[in-house]
């Protein structure tokens, strides 16, 4: 037992064998005597050296594939961090709803459509994109180039690593793992699909389907409000989908996550994700082609830094 605890740190011991091998021993390939050791104990030995490379390469393959999960509530360098997201029950009556946006035009020309509503004293913004098809976008998509109609942060970095927070697929590579935010956004044959799920297949089927699909913070769940944490105010950005319609929703005024997500269930909004608010640079090309930037454009400060855009069709 004495000489078992006896290792140094240039020394391997390998199981089976009767005395450590170091680099000044005689050859891993021969017996402690210089002999070669018997059939049966060779085989012994590689079969545990076997099994050994064997559990070393299953725990490798387990961190390649969760990419080394994140825990809850990562922090992101664009927003502060709500903690836990509740459910609140909406008592309202669930109503039919008419489109929100104009969809009378035959030209098919890719634009942005811009309306202003207020909603319990919120001023909105709502953005339709028309004859364009969503995706996510790696870097800081150019104005010059007129296809994208629509442009937007989405998904935030992380704080420690500077890596994407939450799951990522960009056109079928997964890019980061990890459940931190319920929300997500799922880009799969051009459909968009917004929700709240712990876990949702269309990860899968975006890595399976040359897709794309993230995670954001839940602000509304079939209806229903969510409540996210902290109470502080900024300017807000949701992607929604309401009465089958996607848009993006951005308030005028510093806002509370509360108050923005009750603004979007009074829109009508079905189901809601928060988008990167604050000053975060987005833009968009309306119908008559006129560009507007939301705040000044700085350039790409992340390695990682995404946007969801509207490319014409």
């Amino acid at each position: 037992m004495g000489n078992e605890m006896n290792i140094k740190d240039s020394e391997i011991r390998i199981i089976g064998a009767t005395e450590p091998v170091t680099g000044n021993g005689p050859d891993p390939g021969n017996g402690s005597d210089g002999k070669k050791p018997s059939g049966k104990g060779w085989k012994k030995a590689a079969a545990w050296i076997a099994l050994g490379i064997l559990a070393v390469a299953g725990i490798l393959l387990l961190v390649l594939h969760y990419g080394g999960k994140e825990p809850e509530n990562v922090p992101g360098v664009f927003e502060p961090v709500p903690s836990d997201s509740t459910i609140v029950e909406n008592t309202t009556p669930v109503q039919a709803l008419d489109s929100l946006g104009d969809y009378s035009d035959t030209t098919g020309k890719a634009y942005t459509e811009v309306i202003a509503k207020t909603i319990n004293d919120v001023p909105l913004t709502i953005l339709i994109p028309h004859n364009a098809t969503a995706e996510l976008f790696m870097g800081v998509p150019d104005t010059r180039d007129k296809s994208i109609v629509l442009a937007t942060h989405a998904a935030d970095i992380r704080r420690d690593n500077k890596k994407i927070v939450g799951a990522f697929v960009l056109k079928g590579e997964p890019l980061a793992w990890g459940l931190s935010k319920k929300g997500y956004c799922g880009i799969i044959d051009g459909k968009i699909t917004v929700g709240v799920a712990d876990n949702s297949p269309l990860f899968e089927e975006a890595t399976e389907k040359g897709g794309y699909f993230f995670r954001q913070y839940p602000l509304v769940d079939n209806g229903q409000l969510v409540e996210n944490e902290p109470k502080n105010k900024s300017y807000r950005k949701a992607l929604c989908e309401r009465a089958g319609e996607i848009f993006i929703v951005k308030s005028e005024t510093e806002e509370s996550f509360h108050d923005f997500a009750q603004a979007l269930v009074d829109l009508g909004c079905n189901n809601a994700i928060y988008l990167i608010g604050s000053t975060a640079y987005g833009y968009y090309y309306d119908k008559e082609s006129n560009l507007t930037e939301f705040f000044p454009r700085v350039g790409a400060r992340y390695r990682f830094e995404n946007f969801i855009i509207w490319r014409a069709n």
